[in-house]
C-alpha cells in the first residue's frame, strides 16, 4: 500500500497491511491510440498465462516478461509477478482496473489480495482487478543486496531502529548505508539503473496491452499516484480513467526537474513532516477528548494528553522501555497513524503500555492471502532503488542533522522521523537511466480524479492540491478525515464517486468534500456524507519539543 513509516524503519519482511452529479465525462472512442510516451513497442505484449495462485484461490497469478531497458527491447529481460481477481458481477464487465499499492516497494501480488474487500463493491463487480510487483520488488525480478536473509537481517539489526539519535548513532547510520550502497553496486548494478518510475510506467503500459484494454483504467495510492502521473504524461492518449489517492506532489518529488544539489530531502519538500505532525496532534486531541475505554492513552482532556505525550517522549529519551527507544516509538507512531480503525486504538494501547513501563505486545498481522509467496523479501534497498534513482536527495550525511533540527522546530518528533527516511540515498550508487521529471501537464484523453485526505500522516492534503493543479485535466475530491488513503480509511461517499467515475467517467462536482464514515475512537458505524463547495485543509501543526 505505502511505506509504513520511513524506509529506514522497515523491520518486517511482510509488506501486508490491514487495510447530484454536476459534471460528467462520457468514455467514448476507446480504440487503439498512438502513445505520446515514445514509439510503439517493437516486440509483442507479454503473454499472461493465468492460473489459480494456489489451489482453491479466487485469485489468478501470472508472470510477465518485459525488457530490462525498454529502449533496448531485444536485450536482457526481467520478470513481473502479476495477480488478478476477475469481476464478480452482476452487471456488464467494464474492463481491467490496474492497482498499485504504493511504497515504492509495495508488492501488489500480496497487497491487492490482502485488501481486496476494501475496493468499492461496484468496482469489484464490474472490473477485473489486476496488480503486480513492480520491477525490483518482491516476487518480480527484485533488487536484493544480500546473499541470504540472515545477512540482510544482520545488516538491519546493526543500525538504530527508527532514526539515529546523537552523533554516535548518526555515525553508525551513515556507515550502514554506505555499506548498503557498496553491496548493491556489487550485486546487480545494471538492474539498479532500470527500476525507475518511468520504467514501471512502461511496464504498466505493456500489461495494459497484455489484458487487451485499449486504454488504461488505474487506481494508485501514495507512491502509486506518482506512478499514475508519470504514466499519464508518458502516455496521455491512453488514459481512460485514473484515480490518484493520497498524492505525491510531482514537482516537489523531482525537485522541479533541477540538476542542482537539492537543499532538502524529497519527503521534507513534500511536507510529510508537517502533515504527520498535524495528524499526530489530531490523534492526541481526539484521544484526550474521549474516555480511556475508547482511547487508552487519554489523560482526561486534550491539553493533558498532549502533555502526557511530551512527558512520555522525555522519558524514552532518557531510558528506553526494553527495545522501545524514543526513535523507535516515534516511527511506530507515524506508521500507526496510517489506518484509523483499528490502528489508532492499537497505537493508543501501545503508548499506554510504554507510559506504564511495559513492553507492548507484538502487533497482530492479518491473515496471509492465498498466493504462492505472501511473504517475499522486501528489504529497504528495493524502495531505495526506486526513489533514490528517481528523486534528488542531499548526498552529504552532514546535512541531515541540520535538516532534522529545522524539521523538528516546525513539526516536532515527526520532523526527525521524516528527515532520516531518505538516509538510504546518501550513498546510493545509481541514478535511473530513464527518469521522468516533467512536464506534468500533457493533456490526457480523459480527466483524472485526485483524492486527498485532510489529515494524512504521510502525504499532505496540499500535495493533492498540487497534483490536481499540475495535471492538465484533473478534479480534486476532498476526503475530510484522518489516515493515509481514503481506500483504507473508507468513506461511502468517496467510494460512490470513485465507482461512478471508474465505470462511466462521471466526475464529482467541483469542490466536493466527503466525510469519513467513522471518526477516530468512535464505534464503527458507516454514515458518510457529502458537502459541495470548498475543500478541507490540514491545519494545526504539532511543533511541541
Amino acid at each position: 500500500m505505502h511505506i509504513p513509516g520511513p524506509i529506514s524503519g522497515r523491520r518486517r519482511r511482510a509488506a501486508v497491511v490491514a487495510t447530484v452529479v454536476a459534471c460528467s465525462t462520457a468514455f467514448t472512442g476507446l480504440g487503439p491510440t498512438t502513445a505520446d510516451g515514445g514509439p510503439a513497442p517493437s516486440v509483442p505484449a507479454p503473454e499472461l498465462d493465468w492460473r489459480p495462485c494456489v489451489q482453491g484461490s479466487p485469485f489468478d497469478c501470472a508472470t510477465a516478461e518485459v525488457p530490462l531497458d525498454h529502449r533496448d527491447p531485444g536485450g536482457r529481460t526481467i520478470e513481473l509477478a502479476v495477480v488478478r481477481r476477475k469481476a464478480t458481477g452482476p452487471g456488464a464487465r467494464v474492463g481491467t482496473l490496474f492497482f498499485n499499492p504504493g511504497g515504492p516497494g509495495g508488492p501488489g501480488t500480496v497487497q491487492m489480495p490482502q485488501n481486496y474487500e476494501s475496493f468499492p463493491q461496484e468496482v469489484r463487480e464490474r472490473f477485473d482487478i489486476v496488480s503486480w510487483d513492480p520491477r525490483g520488488v518482491g516476487n518480480s525480478t527484485a533488487v536484493n543486496c544480500f546473499a541470504s536473509p540472515e545477512e540482510a537481517a544482520a545488516w538491519d539489526a546493526g543500525k538504530p531502529e527508527g532514526f539515529p539519535v546523537g552523533a554516535k548513532e548518526r555515525a553508525v547510520y551513515t556507515a550502514a548505508y554506505r555499506d548498503l550502497g557498496r553491496r548493491c553496486e556489487r550485486r546487480d548494478p545494471e538492474l539498479l539503473r532500470h527500476v525507475s518510475t518511468a520504467d514501471t510506467a512502461r511496464d504498466l503500459d505493456r500489461l495494459r496491452q497484455a489484458v487487451g484494454d485499449p486504454q488504461l483504467t488505474y487506481l494508485g495510492i501514495s507512491y502509486g499516484t506518482f506512478l499514475g502521473a508519470t504514466y499519464a504524461n508518458l502516455f496521455p492518449d491512453r488514459v481512460r480513467a485514473m484515480v490518484l489517492d493520497s498524492d505525491w506532489d510531482p514537482e516537489a518529488w523531482t525537485n522541479h526537474g533541477s540538476d542542482e544539489e537539492p537543499r532538502s530531502t524529497a519527503f521534507l519538500r513534500m511536507g510529510a513532516d508537517r502533515t504527520a505532525a498535524a495528524t499526530l496532534e489530531q490523534f492526541l486531541t481526539l484521544c484526550g477528548s474521549t474516555t480511556t475505554d475508547r482511547c487508552a492513552f487519554s489523560a482526561g482532556g486534550p491539553e493533558a494528553t498532549l502533555d502526557k505525550y511530551d512527558e512520555l517522549m522525555r522519558r524514552l529519551r532518557a531510558r528506553p522501555v526494553g527495545e522501545w527507544t524514543y526513535a523507535r516509538t516515534v516511527s511506530d507512531i507515524v506508521s500507526g497513524l496510517y489506518i484509523v480503525h483499528p490502528g489508532w486504538t492499537n497505537l493508543a494501547g501501545r503508548l499506554q503500555d510504554l507510559w506504564r513501563g511495559r513492553v507492548p505486545g507484538p502487533s497482530a498481522l492479518p491473515p496471509a492471502p492465498p498466493v504462492p509467496d505472501p511473504n517475499p523479501y522486501v528489504g529497504e534497498e528495493q524502495a531505495g532503488a526506486v526513489f533514490c534513482g528517481d528523486s534528488p536527495h542531499p548526498r552529504d550525511p552532514a546535512v541531515y542533522p541540520v535538516l532534522e533540527e529545522a524539521a523538528a522546530a516546525r513539526a516536532g518528533d515527526a520532523g526527525r522521523h521524516w528527515t532520516w527516511a531518505s538516509a538510504v540515498c546518501t550513498d546510493w550508487p545509481a541514478v535511473a537511466a530513464d527518469r521522468y521529471r516533467g512536464p506534468w501537464n500533457r493533456p490526457t484523453a480523459h480527466p483524472v480524479l485526485v483524492v486527498g485526505t485532510t489529515y494524512d500522516p504521510s502525504t499532505p492534503y496540499s500535495a493533492a492540491r498540487a497534483m490536481a493543479g499540475a495535471l492538465a485535466d484533473a478534479r480534486l475530491l476532498t476526503h475530510s478525515g484522518h489516515g493515509h488513503t481514503a481506500l483504507f480509511n473508507p468513506s461511502g461517499c468517496v467510494n460512490e464517486y470513485e465507482s461512478r467515475y471508474l465505470v462511466d467517467g462521471t466526475l464529482p462536482p467541483p469542490g466536493t468534500t466527503c466525510r469519513q464514515d467513522t471518526a477516530p475512537f468512535a464505534t464503527p458505524k458507516p454514515r458518510g456524507g457529502v458537502d459541495t463547495g470548498g475543500g478541507g485543509t490540514a491545519g494545526g501543526v504539532l511543533g511541541r519539543p
